[in-house]
């Protein structure tokens, strides 16, 4: 009986450890799900925060089956029991933040990061188990997937095995270092993703050659030097999305988007949205179609004495002249001779992750707040998108800036991702209700811009659509519903990768794939489209830059100055001044 006592109590702590274990894995659970409803404050901006969680709407009750339950905790008990079993030895196997030979040399931040999973593995569990409709689970994972991006044991030196490994081989220099980093993102107001002193707008980002041809409160219109000696007839204006500054397009000469339709032979334009401040507080969506997109199309009509255009719009910007597209046809105007979507919603159906933040309670909030007046601060979007990926766009750099001490290294792409841009409260109002959360600009004549009736049917012009098969913004499925609406000629390109390196490709540097369907066919979903559909190797440039020629009419003698030297000539030296202005 002595003996068996003694078994007894050697194994009582086990079952008070996995007692525990569970325990915390459900009151992790419950304090992650609240956070949800709750904990999401989009008060004052401090002067200094890692990027803030976006809001999500209060969560409603929910329940979970006690037999889902109970099966779930016995995975648990069971891989617990495995963990335990292996003691010091386990590893925590597929995730990349543990990967190192240092979580695997050090064996108590090795079976922390074994447990961690484990109980992220378990609360995602939970969250699929709880009885409730899709949007409600999506907005637990995402919860739940915050939560444990935050705890994870990476994020402490206490438990960061590679920290602590090269604070020691540095004797104790990481750790200094990271407090300079630290107390230099104070300074400047946000956590550095990249070396933000390796860059500068007009010096080696955004510097291809061209003038600001015209300005008002709303854009500036750039207009880019030839570097061919004809130009086709037809010019091409560009417009960018007004939530980020133009120079995504423009980032260096090897990846310039502008600067390849340049050497395509094509009179580029650009329009180079202003960065709000309070006097634009009150800005709505119509004063961007009426007094942006369409003023823009008009000038580089009269400019070019061209009777048409060709147009493109990327991501929001692509939404935006859509909407002055349709407002035009509603006038009778025909001004594009053919446009080109890129990651672009037109319908609002489908918009993966962004859904879960939109109900009628955040768009009720938002309209209160922000519908009369005042400015979306460019922070509070930049952090939402970070969010959408925390490991990558968040707690790496943390960790990397802060506990191993380390400068991030200069990269184009990250600082213009870090150079943020508000948004006019109307115009964000307006925006959020009558795309994301009501789909109206789907709907024939739902919606009423400028004084005119919206029908995106009325654009019957040729349109090439492009959409990137990894998008967290725009979903793929998304992006080819702009197939369903627009009546004219099709095509339709899916790119490999995501939002933005799916479209800045170049096609000198040979990576990635695009995929098109040749017979002309727009079955009702993309996965149908793809079925037919053929992947060829390097970038999707060279297929769109060989459509545009197509609409692109004769070639003419280029231009030997900006504007038309009358009513518009260069005013300042591209970027030009409002790309500058920071948020």
């Amino acid at each position: 009986m002595k003996q068996q006592a003694t078994g007894a109590d050697a194994f009582a702590p086990f079952q008070q450890a996995l007692s525990q274990g569970w325990t915390q894995a459900l009151e992790s659970f419950r304090q992650s799900t609240a956070q949800a409803g709750s904990a999401f404050d989009i008060g004052g901006t401090p002067l200094w925060q890692l990027p803030k969680l976006p809001e999500l709407p209060q969560m409603p009750r929910f329940s979970i089956d006690p037999e889902k339950l109970q099966s779930i905790q016995q995975q648990y008990l069971a891989e617990a029991t495995e963990l335990w079993r292996q003691g010091f030895d386990a590893r925590p196997e597929g995730d990349r933040r543990f990967a190192g030979d240092a979580w695997n040399k050090n064996p108590l931040s090795a079976f922390s990061a074994a447990v961690y999973l484990l109980n992220g593995r378990t609360m995602l569990s939970m969250a699929e188990a709880i009885d409730a409709d899709q949007k409600t689970k999506a907005r637990l994972r995402f919860a739940v997937e915050q939560w444990m991006a935050a705890s994870a044991p990476s994020n402490s030196l206490a438990f960061n095995a590679e920290a602590q490994k090269k604070a020691i081989d540095t004797q104790g220099e990481s750790i200094a270092k990271g407090i300079q980093n630290l107390l230099n993102d104070v300074k400047q107001g946000h956590l550095s993703m990249t070396d933000e002193s390796a860059f500068e707008v007009g010096r080696n980002v955004a510097t291809t050659e061209g003038a600001v041809v015209f300005e008002n409160e709303f854009f500036q219109l750039l207009e880019y030097k030839p570097l061919t000696p004809k130009v086709y007839e037809r010019p091409f204006l560009l417009v960018p999305p007004c939530i980020n500054k133009f120079y995504i397009l423009d980032l260096q000469p090897e990846n310039s988007l502008i600067r390849y339709a340049n050497e395509q032979g094509h009179r580029v334009f650009v329009v180079s949205w202003r960065n709000p401040d309070e006097s634009m507080g009150k800005a709505t969506w119509d004063d961007y179609i009426e007094n942006a997109a369409i003023k823009a199309i008009h000038t580089v009509q009269e400019i070019s004495a061209s009777k048409q255009i060709n147009a493109l719009g990327f991501c929001v910007g692509g939404t935006i002249l859509s909407t002055a597209l349709a407002v035009l046809a509603a006038r009778g105007e025909k001004p594009a001779a053919s446009v080109t979507l890129l990651t672009t919603f037109l319908d609002f159906s489908d918009t993966g992750i962004l859904d879960i933040f939109v109900d009628e309670q955040l768009v009720q909030y938002r309209e209160m707040q922000l519908g009369n007046g005042g400015l979306l601060p460019g922070g509070d979007l930049a952090s939402t998108f970070s969010f959408l990926r925390p490991n990558d766009l968040v707690w790496n750099y943390v960790v990397g800036n802060y506990l191993k001490g380390e400068t991030p290294p200069p990269f184009d792409l990250l600082y213009w991702n870090s150079d943020a841009t508000n948004l006019p409260g109307p115009f964000y109002a307006w925006y959020l209700r009558n795309t994301y959360h009501e789909n109206k600009l789907a709907k024939p004549n739902a919606l009423t811009v400028c004084g005119e009736k919206i029908d995106l049917g009325r654009i019957d012009i040729p349109a090439y659509i492009y959409g990137s098969r990894e998008d967290h913004i725009v979903p793929i499925g998304g992006a080819y519903a702009s197939t369903q609406l627009l009546p004219g000629k099709k095509r339709f390109v899916m790119g490999a990768s995501g939002h933005i390196a799916g479209v800045i490709n170049p096609p000198a540097k040979k990576k990635r794939s695009h995929w098109i369907r040749e017979d002309g066919k727009f079955p009702k979903t993309q996965a149908e489209w793809l079925a037919g559909a053929q992947e060829h190797p390097g970038s999707w440039w060279t297929d769109w830059a060989q459509w545009l020629k197509g609409h692109a009419g004769k070639q003419i003698p280029a231009p030997k100055a900006y504007g038309n030297g009358k009513a518009y000539k260069a005013i300042e030296p591209a970027p030009g001044r409002y790309v500058k202005a920071k948020a």
